[in-house]
């Protein structure tokens, strides 16, 4: 791909304005032992360029340096301000300065070095965690071959077309294998292994290879099936050979020099040609042979084959443990080929010509694999907890063994991922144990970016699920299609399912309808693009018979006052919770939803209308609806500009004997100390848990607050008075209203101007509001010594939290 990149920006193809590109693969930046300044290390690959570097120097704009494989790189480059047990990373400002060459590679990527220059670099995606606090500003994700690609890959691989469409059927029928061809050296990789089940009489189709680890044993297979008997003992041979791929792989080798050779008593020859290219290199103008593995993957393989023929296996789950202890991910693809290997369709082909493996080896493999998965399953509260699970569930997957799988995960009945990047590999991996697994109830993908791809190999088993996230994973229209068709299954359990911020449009309101089966009962679809048009589409199934949706989120949705009435139409149905938040449905749009909520028939409990464009003209619809509605207990109006003429219309109504609501939200809604005696007013009613943040009600509208919660039948529980301009002025106001109230567990009071004057007055709150269970004081003006003073009384009573 680099070379591509060069070759098209030579010819004048791509990025114009650079004037030199200078290439550098890290596998070869690793024989630099020494110290070294930026114009050797371009001298060392470049040696042309000896009279000009001073003037290049001049316009860094002009330059890209590219550094082609991070993964292969064997020193550390730390990019983290708190390193840890680690020497800081030293700081290059000057081309002439001599340092490692990992402080070069730093200094070029942090701007610091050449300042205006640009940095290209490359790597495995084990590696990119590396770069996670690096100064990137794009980050390029290689697709490789996608659709029609990967056939005429193999069209073009064999000249015999009728073998070429009998391999492709075969990949494109094994997700696993099919799923790898998006890298043309894996396509390469299976048109070598898999060309002759389809060329050769005597092969078995059945036998074809269906994991990674089996393509990679008919690989070797084919391999010593033409060199096998040129040597007496290839598994000597085979097992030397190994050892010198595990410690490339340890150290981050992959081209290794004579005298590597001849530290693992290996010579040069026709059979060990057979797995290692031989290349020249140029040394201080010297030519060299060197010898690398044509694909590091086949490295990794045959370091996991080695410990298979060593006759000593005791130690193996150690080096097993110690392996998978490395957080830089180098071992991850050869552990999964050692728990592959334990499998005896990954292990035949190869026995027939290095003899059997240790039957004691292969037990202790399984033995690892099964206590390294059982002890991730509960594992997963970090991010590294889960990467290492999912590794484990590839262990899984490579040993094809059914009973492992169902002794370790067989009963398990919540994973989540969220937040860690599932390639579709992965995602094969992970629908392998839901397979095995009868017993999963939740399953949380949240921000996995599995895309339509991922999906796709996971949609024949997440109706097994009780409760499915997908929220913020790219699925888009097409998503939506495949996951509504696994959906429809007449076994489908789901019963919550979460496709928040996921770009879908009107076009998949017809699929997302066809799975309003009995079984949904609460569907999140916010953060889309759905408009009034989905809406309207929504809503014809949503009146469905068959449909029991009890929670809607369609919050943000670009919804205006022109599908209200098909929103109101499905109020007489099982819904009773629906989150309309930051959508534009206006006084109009409510007025409609309001003459639907005060049908006798409406079983909306919860009304979530945050940031619709609201203005005081609603307040008087909204009145009524409280009045009158006895189903609705929690209504959320904040972030609409009500004013305190809409709170007065509200209050009214609040103190109506027939009001259940008892969670009010106002948060930001204009509000002064004009509108205090109306909100107090009604704190004798049903309210438990009224959000006033980001208002301006001042010190004068919380004093009148005051009054009210010191009253005998005050029922408030939670109460948010955060961002309301609070002083010191009110803090004895508040202190003396809690001390007898006897119901008040959280309160919020963040964002104000509090200081250390108010410090007496909260502490006596804190101690004399007896419920109190939470105090929120962030974002105020305290000294170090006030906060501390307030901090001091965390836990001073079982339960209590202070949070400055």
């Amino acid at each position: 791909m680099v070379q591509k990149i060069v070759y098209d920006w030579a010819t004048g193809k791509i990025y114009p304005d650079f004037q030199f590109v200078f290439s550098f693969k890290f596998r070869d930046l690793n024989t630099i032992n020494c110290r070294i300044n930026l114009r050797n290390l371009i001298l060392f690959f470049y040696p042309y360029f000896g009279n000009v570097l001073g003037e290049l120097w001049k316009n860094p704009e002009g330059l890209l340096f590219i550094f082609d494989g991070l993964d292969e790189f064997k020193d550390r480059i730390d990019f983290a301000d708190n390193r840890r047990n680690t020497e800081p990373q030293f700081m290059c400002t000057d081309p002439e300065c001599r340092c490692k060459v990992s402080d070069i590679v730093y200094s070029l990527i942090q701007h610091k070095l050449l300042p205006g220059c640009s940095v290209l670099v490359t790597s495995r995606p084990t590696a990119l965690h590396l770069l996670k606090k690096a100064e990137i500003s794009v980050w390029a994700e290689i697709l490789g071959f996608v659709g029609d690609e990967r056939k005429e890959y193999f069209n073009k691989f064999f000249e015999d077309q009728t073998v070429a469409a009998a391999v492709f059927k075969h990949v494109e029928e094994n997700e696993i294998l099919y799923t790898m061809c998006y890298n043309p050296s894996y396509c390469w990789i299976l048109g070598l292994s898999l060309g002759p089940f389809f060329t050769q009489r005597d092969r078995k189709h059945q036998q074809v290879p269906k994991t990674i680890t089996q393509l990679y044993s008919y690989y070797i297979y084919n391999i010593l099936q033409n060199h096998g008997r040129e040597i007496e003992s290839p598994r000597d041979v085979f097992l030397k050979l190994g050892e010198m791929a595990f410690t490339g792989v340890a150290e981050k080798k992959i081209v290794f020099r004579n005298r590597d050779l001849i530290q693992y008593n290996l010579q040069p020859s026709q059979f060990l040609s057979g797995f290692l290219m031989e290349l020249l290199e140029r040394d201080d103008s010297i030519q060299s042979v060197v010898y690398t593995f044509p694909h590091l993957t086949i490295q990794e393989f045959v370091a996991a084959l080695a410990q298979f023929l060593t006759p000593d296996p005791k130690d193996i789950q150690k080096l097993l443990s110690e392996a998978d202890s490395e957080e830089d991910g180098r071992f991850e693809i050869f552990l999964r080929f050692v728990a592959g290997l334990s499998s005896p369709q990954s292990a035949w082909p190869l026995e027939e010509f290095l003899s059997p493996f240790l039957h004691q080896t292969t037990c202790r493999v399984i033995d690892w694999v099964k206590e390294k998965v059982k002890g991730q399953i509960g594992n997963t509260a970090t991010k590294a907890g889960k990467r290492n699970l999912l590794n484990a569930f590839h262990y899984l997957f490579e040993s094809q063994n059914k009973a492992l799988a169902q002794a370790t995960v067989g009963s398990v009945e919540t994973l989540s991922f969220s937040g860690l990047r599932l390639t579709p590999i992965d995602c094969v991996a992970l629908s392998h144990v839901l397979e095995l697994c009868d017993t999963i109830k939740h399953l949380d993908l949240y921000r996995c970016n599995i895309q339509c791809e991922g999906l796709r190999r996971l949609e024949h088993v997440l109706y097994k699920c009780q409760k499915l996230r997908l929220t913020s994973n790219n699925l888009g229209d097409s998503g939506v299609k495949l996951l509504s068709a696994a959906l429809r299954k007449p076994g489908c359990k789901i019963q919550e399912l979460d496709l928040g911020d996921n770009k879908l449009t009107d076009s998949c309101a017809e699929d997302l309808a066809s799975v309003f089966n009995p079984s949904l009962t609460d569907l999140n679809l916010a953060y889309n693009n759905l408009g009034d048009s989905g809406v309207k589409r929504l809503s014809v199934a949503l009146r469905g018979p068959d449909c029991k949706i009890q929670k809607l989120n369609l919050g943000d949705n670009k919804l205006t006052d022109s599908c209200a009435e098909d929103l109101a139409s499905v109020f007489n149905r099982s819904l009773t919770d629906l989150n309309l938040g930051d959508n534009n449905l206006g006084d109009s749009g409510v007025k409609r939803l309001s003459v639907a909520l005060r049908g006798p028939d409406c079983k909306i409990q919860k009304l979530d209308l945050r940031n619709n464009n609201l203005t005081d003209s609603c307040t008087k619809d909204f009145a009524s609806v409280i009045s009158t509605n006895q189903s609705l207990t929690d209504l959320d109006l904040g972030v609409n500009p009500l004013g305190d003429s809409g709170v007065k219309l509200l209050s009214v109504a609040l103190r109506n004997s027939g009001c259940k609501i008892q969670r009010l939200g106002l948060e930001d809604n204009k509000l002064t100390d004009s509108c205090a005696e109306d909100l107090a007013s009604v704190f004798n009613r049903s309210l438990t848990d009224l959000d006033l943040g980001d208002n301006n009600l001042g010190d004068s509208g919380v004093k009148r607050l005051s009054v009210a919660l010191r009253g005998p039948d005050c029922k408030i529980q939670e109460l948010d008075l955060s961002g309301n301009r609070l002083t010191d002025s009110c803090a004895e106001d508040l202190a003396s209203a809690l001390s007898t109230n006897r119901s008040l567990t959280d309160l919020t009071l963040g964002a104000n101007s509090f200081t250390d004057q108010s410090v007496p007055a909260l502490r006596r709150l804190i101690l004399t509001c007896r419920t109190l269970s939470l105090i929120e004081l962030r974002d105020n003006r305290f000294s170090r010594n006030g906060e501390n003073q307030l901090k001091s009384l965390q836990g001073t009573r079982s339960g209590l939290s202070v949070k400055m």
